[in-house]
């Protein structure tokens, strides 16, 4: 008789689950805390769009009906925001879902994908489901190396991830290197721009994907709801690409993928700007108030273009990790990216940057 292991794909074996930030309740029990400050998952420390909030209460008596399966009136709104035709945009319970989508649809076990390295680890978790392999190139300097991605491309390859900007590292490619980039790779790849962070880019030269949608068929691009619009616990992500992509991608849709609250305050905090200029202004002087503290320490921090900050602490980040735990602060140890020196930090609003800050003097005095 089979085991229950058995009976699983065997491609299985190799999958590493995402591993999530650490839960604030699991740590207010384990130290016995009653404030915790997160800086480990990307949040917006200003929290959701006062709209999406009223949107999402005027709605709680309507639990009981099924959401809309299409997302009808939240792809009018994207495509009217993008300018673009509603059967572009394929709604997703987070982007997470719709990279997912995207191996289900478009990859079996003979195929590759072509990622960065380190890059956002759902583009490897979702291509080794469908049995594909992944091919990392290794960034430089903290950036994508295009041309060494464009060299890993081979015959098998079906899609090639660009994080841009990118986690974890923050870094971003400008839009003249993208064009040229995209411009040299076969038509019949699918080249997907994740761009999580996009809202909060101040560089002029950055350009996003959408500007290629005209002229390559072959484009997709992902945004979410997660981040700067502070949606996270609800889960809602789009993508936006040909209608041909689009169409295929919601044949594999499952249905009422995106809950009801969701999709109401998504279209909400859509026009919510606002909300979106101070989650800006707030993220930018966060920046500056965690890069003058990084100075202080002797840190070497990567140039961000996102809200969280990638530094070399030049110590174990893993343990510097479980001392900030004991003083009710949780950051992300970039180990789990191969960097065992460095720490992923969120940028917070300026108090919790402070604290942040003072716990890690503390630690670092005592160590003196």
């Amino acid at each position: 008789m089979r085991t229950i292991k058995e009976l699983s794909r065997r491609a299985l074996d190799q999958i590493r689950p995402y591993e999530p930030g650490k839960p604030i309740e699991e740590v207010k029990a384990e130290y016995g805390l009653t404030r915790i400050i997160k800086l480990a998952s990307n949040e917006n420390p200003l929290g959701p769009s006062p709209k999406a909030v009223a949107a999402i209460s005027q709605a709680l008596g309507e639990l009981h009906l099924y959401p809309d399966a299409n997302s009808t009136a939240l792809k009018a709104d994207l495509a009217a925001r993008f300018n673009l035709s509603t059967d572009q945009i394929a709604v997703g319970n987070g982007s997470d879902e719709l990279i997912k989508r995207l191996a289900e649809t478009f990859l079996t076990a003979e195929d590759e994908i072509v990622v960065a390295k380190p890059t956002f680890s759902e583009y490897r978790f979702a291509a080794q489901l469908m049995g594909a392999t992944t091919r990392e190139v290794p960034c430089r300097d903290g950036l994508h190396d295009l041309a060494g991605m464009r060299e890993a491309i081979g015959p098998k390859t079906k899609m090639v991830f660009i994080c841009n900007p990118n986690n974890p590292t923050g870094t971003y490619v400008p839009g003249e290197l993208i064009a040229d980039f995209i411009s040299q790779l076969p038509r019949d790849l699918l080249v997907i721009f994740d761009e999580a962070y996009a809202e909060y880019v101040t560089a002029s030269d950055y350009a996003s994907g959408l500007s290629l949608l005209p002229e390559y068929p072959n484009v997709v691009v992902l945004r979410t709801f997660s981040k700067i619009y502070g949606l996270a616990a609800l889960r809602i992500g789009y993508a936006m690409a040909s209608p041909e992509i689009i169409g295929l991608l919601e044949k594999a849709r499952e249905p009422f993928n995106v809950n009801r609250l969701a999709q109401i305050a998504a279209r909400a905090a859509l026009s919510d700007t606002e909300f979106l200029e101070r989650s800006r202004q707030s993220n930018n002087a966060g920046i500056e108030q965690l890069l003058a503290g990084f100075a202080r320490f002797d840190w070497e921090p990567v140039p961000t273009q996102t809200n969280f900050i990638l530094v070399d602490t030049k110590r174990d980040a893993r343990e510097l990790f479980k001392q900030l735990l004991a003083q009710g602060v949780i950051i992300r140890p970039a180990d789990i990216f191969g960097l065992p020196t460095y720490i992923r930090v969120t940028v917070g609003t300026e108090e919790e940057n402070a604290l942040f800050l003072q716990a890690v003097a503390k630690i670092l005095a005592d160590q003196e």
